[in-house]
């Protein structure tokens, strides 16, 4: 495909509402010739965008292949679509109270679809009828302005209930909020379909029967509204159609439009019931929902065994994108000394893209969306890999738009937080590793660590003939003197500086140790030779005996060493070791003879 990519702004790139947004955006620029992108804004993990607040999202992601934005509610704050615009991309607000300038405005018309539900209701007999909705978003403030325009054309009152989200809870909250009131209401129209259902399940536990006790009408006609019991009465917004929308006035002026709302009568309002719409296509179309929820959690199971099972691998290689239903992948982390940079450390069935250092507009790679491409429906998805203790990067996958599901339960925001957790836990396993392998003090590699270097080093001397390796096992003298007089810590700040010396004289490929109190161990790689260890050892006495400033007291101490040097008998480490250690000890007893 050779036409252009729009990007859309989501809190996720999901679910029965903003999921159903994107689908109908994509199939518009399908059938225009063009392709999509969603980008999730909420940080990976959330399961409410509501609860949630407006994302702190700001970077461009994308910008350099996109010609236009969409942004669907709470995705962006102004100022991102202003910096949208000034750049040149077309943008798009979808259920925005107002446009930025030079900006278009697609939203459904909430205001009629409720107007002609509160209408219905009154048919049926109701007066004393109620709106319930989180009133936080434009679109629920407008569906309360046709609530209270249907009350006023009949001279009632209007009373109204904050559900404080869009989901089952707020539903939920509602009904015992009426069930204390001593039910004041006979009917009731719910700002979202979620409220509806969980004020529903919440009354007819209570021993309510609906709609003789109360009628409810919905709104949003998501797909398990037919399917209650009582089935949902519901004013319907077209998503595809507003989709539709979003997409032509990608490639207009910029202007308002409206699209039509439906209310779609059932069970709920008290209307008789058609029976379930049942056909053979329906149940093929059900069953395969089902089968498609199966697989959803079948993924999220396999996710969860990959990135957080004890299996071992790199999460950020993909491999494990193969038990989902991407069909390719790539991740970009952070560059460490360009922030608004990604490297892309990470690839699935997207070759030539890895160990790439991309700035974040041209994030994904170009590559990823000719994989998008072709009659399969998929499109490129990006979400940010972020945790509470660190801001990864971004992951971008191609594969099919979910919206079935309730927003937050599709495979990109569970992948994403997924991956940020095993990212996470890497990095703890990798500071208690080397915490066990590292004097607490110092920093140097303890017994545990050196052993395991002169094992490495004994082999070596094994395989190569020519190659030797020497051990020195060395203590302070007088250092229980310091300790004695100058207390603990200035002991302490005496072996930290002895360590800091005796790394500086060192190379890379040398070890030195700290095997507890004042007593150091150092592994010199490749010695030329019987008496190769001596120019190092001459160098360890000098610096180490040269005086020391600790809390303004000079401090002095001297330095017993021994030595032993692979090849004149043995490339035994233990053995190395309890040579150098006799050694020590003579040369010890000889100081303090003289």
């Amino acid at each position: 495909m050779s036409g252009r990519t729009f990007g859309i702004l989501s809190p996720f790139v999901g679910g029965d509402y903003y999921g159903a947004i994107i689908e109908g955006i994509n199939a518009a620029a399908v059938a225009g010739g063009d392709r999509v992108m969603a980008v999730q804004t909420l940080d990976p993990g959330a399961h409410s965008a509501d609860r949630s607040g407006l994302p702190e999202f700001h970077r461009p992601v994308a910008w350099r292949h996109l010609s236009g934005l969409a942004m669907l509610p709470g995705a962006v704050g102004s100022e991102y679509a202003e910096a949208a615009r000034r750049a040149g991309l077309p943008v798009v607000l979808v259920a925005a109270e107002k446009s930025g300038e030079g900006m278009s405005v697609v939203a459904a018309d909430n205001r009629s679809g409720v107007r002609d539900a509160v209408a219905h209701l009154i048919e049926h007999g109701h007066e004393r009828i109620a709106f319930a909705g989180y009133m936080v978003h434009f679109d629920l403030r407008e569906r309360l302005a046709g609530y209270c325009a249907g009350l006023a054309e009949h001279d009632l009152s209007p009373m109204v209930f904050d559900t404080g989200d869009n989901h089952e809870s707020g539903g939920v909250a509602v009904a015992d909020a009426l069930i204390r009131a001593g039910m004041p209401v006979t009917a009731i129209v719910l700002g979202t379909d979620r409220n509806a259902i969980g004020l529903i399940e919440r009354l007819a536990a209570a021993g309510y029967d609906l709609p003789k006790d109360l009628a409810v009408v919905g709104f949003d006609d998501i797909a398990d509204a037919a399917y209650l019991r009582p089935a949902l009465s519901s004013v319907r917004q077209p998503l595809d159609a507003l989709g539709a929308a979003v997409y032509d006035l990608m490639s207009e002026p910029p202007q308002k439009r409206q699209v039509a709302t439906l209310f779609e009568r059932r069970e709920s309002c008290g209307c008789a019931s058609d029976g379930l719409p049942l056909s053979e296509a329906n149940t093929r179309k059900l069953f395969g929902q089902v089968q498609y929820l199966q697989d959803t959690l079948n993924v999220q199971y396999e996710l969860g065994i990959a990135l957080l099972g004890e299996q071992g691998g790199d999460p950020a290689h993909l491999d494990w994108l193969d038990r989902t239903t991407a069909r390719a992948g790539c991740l970009g982390l952070w560059h460490p000394d360009e922030p608004e940079k990604l490297e892309t450390v990470g690839t699935f069935q997207c070759p030539g893209v890895g160990g790439r250092v991309i700035p974040v507009d041209e994030f994904p790679p170009a590559e990823l969306f000719a994989l998008a491409d072709g009659p399969g429906g998929d499109i490129v998805f990006t979400v940010p890999v972020r945790s509470r203790k660190r801001d990864w990067g971004m992951l971008a996958a191609v594969g099919r738009i979910q919206s079935t599901t309730p927003p937050g339960r599709e495979m990109m925001n569970h992948s994403g937080s997924l991956l940020a957790k095993a990212l996470d836990y890497r990095v703890v396993e990798e500071r208690l590793r080397t915490a066990a392998m590292h004097d607490h003090l110092t920093g140097l590699p303890n017994r545990l660590l050196l052993e395991d270097r002169l094992t490495q080093a004994g082999l070596r001397a094994a395989r190569e003939p020519g190659y030797r390796f020497a051990v020195l096992l060395m203590d302070l003298d007088g250092f229980k003197a310091v300790n004695d007089s100058l207390g603990h810590a200035a002991g302490d700040q005496l072996l930290v500086q002895v360590a800091r010396r005796l790394t500086a004289l060192l190379r890379r490929t040398d070890t030195v140790a700290r095997l507890g109190g004042d007593e150091f161990v150092v592994l010199i790689d490749d010695v030329a030779g019987p008496g190769g260890d001596s120019v190092v050892r001459a160098g360890i006495e000098a610096a180490v005996v040269e005086p020391y400033t600790i809390d303004g007291h000079v401090v002095e101490v001297g330095l017993s060493i021994g030595s032993a040097v692979s090849g004149d008998g043995s490339a035994d480490p233990d053995l190395l070791l309890r040579e150098a250690d006799a050694a020590m000890y003579r040369e010890k007893s000889a100081s303090r003879r003289r």
